[in-house]
């Protein structure tokens, strides 16, 4: 297959385009780099910088790719901010980016692509959750611009599907985590600027980058009073991405959660990280931040059972250690 991926110079987008070349397809970036990095991709994989936002640049692609007589198989959209505490104050960026682009893009599919999307979807479509850990047919409800410029592009492919018949999977997911193992090592890791994901944080603290990791509130209802969330593996969710595109071609719409099923809270993340690295990283406890959800957990049994999905990551310490050995070469310690 020929696959196009957006956003694939960045950490998820990077690690699925890596995964297509392992498994002997050809990949094709499309990024504008603004989060991600070239220097990262992978051997093998056509890169093409752009924005999403530009329909013209898009239909070129396509249309390009089938005058070379190989033509898009299919498209795995990544391409999107996704910090949600930054859209509560710029609101409009995520829209634009997040939503507005995305439509640019589905034009352009319109008119001269394939007829399969993968769309990397987000967990924060459902907002509080009502009951845990979170099935695909929860209450759509989101508490951020982040989480509603996704559900918004859930609805145009919804409709999109039934109107145009582009066929269409969202994935959604909380926190991704790790890094992928092959070959050529861990090659490709989670770091944003500025950092905001818990493991990096903590793995920051190890590395003598950071005095200690902050731990909003630990008085929720969960077992040792701190929130609990759902990781998964990066490589595990890129599995995920590549199974879903295959049921595409019998499928029409599909949607499915992915995650651990139980989550870890952040003091296990703390003691995680504390096992894996050896380093004491000192914790300091702050008030709760608002709209911080006690548990947030989302159920993959309907992936595991419709897709055949099986995570191969399991267990907190080999997500962490994984992420320990990546960052470690990052830093060059």
């Amino acid at each position: 297959m020929r696959i196009l991926v957006t956003g694939g110079a960045g950490y998820i987008g990077g690690t699925v385009a890596g995964l297509l070349t392992e498994k002997g397809h050809e990949a094709v970036v499309f990024d504008n780099l603004s989060h991600g990095r070239r220097d990262l991709l992978p051997q093998g994989v056509q890169f093409v910088e752009g924005e999403l936002a530009d329909r013209a640049a898009l239909e070129d692609l396509f249309i390009a790719a089938k005058g070379e007589g190989k033509p898009f198989d299919g498209v795995l959209h990544f391409a999107a901010l996704i910090e949600a505490g930054e859209s509560m104050v710029r609101p409009e960026i995520f829209f634009r980016n997040n939503t507005a682009s995305t439509l640019s893009l589905l034009e352009a599919i319109l008119a001269h692509g394939p007829r399969r999307l993968v769309f990397s979807s987000t967990a924060a479509v459902y907002g509080e959750p009502e009951v845990v850990p979170i099935q695909e047919d929860a209450r759509l409800l989101p508490t951020n611009p982040y989480g509603e410029s996704k559900l918004l592009v859930e609805h145009m492919l919804g409709w999109f599907n039934r109107l145009h018949g582009l066929r269409s999977a969202s994935l959604r997911y909380f926190n991704v985590a790790g890094a992928p193992e092959g070959p050529a090592g861990v090659t490709r890791g989670e770091a944003h600027d500025p950092e905001s994901h818990l493991i990096p944080l903590v793995l920051d603290v190890a590395l003598g980058r950071r005095q200690s990791i902050r731990i909003y509130g630990d008085d929720y209802p969960t077992p040792d009073g701190t929130c609990v969330r759902d990781y998964i593996h990066v490589s595990d969710l890129a599995d995920a991405h590549l199974l879903a595109l295959a049921a595409l071609e019998t499928q029409d719409r599909l949607i499915y959660n992915l995650g651990n099923g139980t989550g870890f809270s952040v003091r296990e993340v703390i003691e995680s990280a504390r096992r894996v690295t050896g380093h004491p990283i000192p914790a300091e406890v702050h008030p709760r931040r608002p709209g911080d959800p006690a548990v947030l957990v989302a159920s993959s049994a309907k992936a595991i059972r419709e897709l055949g999905w099986k995570p191969h990551y399991t267990q907190l310490d080999d997500i962490i250690r994984t992420a320990w050995i990546w960052h470690q070469k990052r830093y060059a310690i």
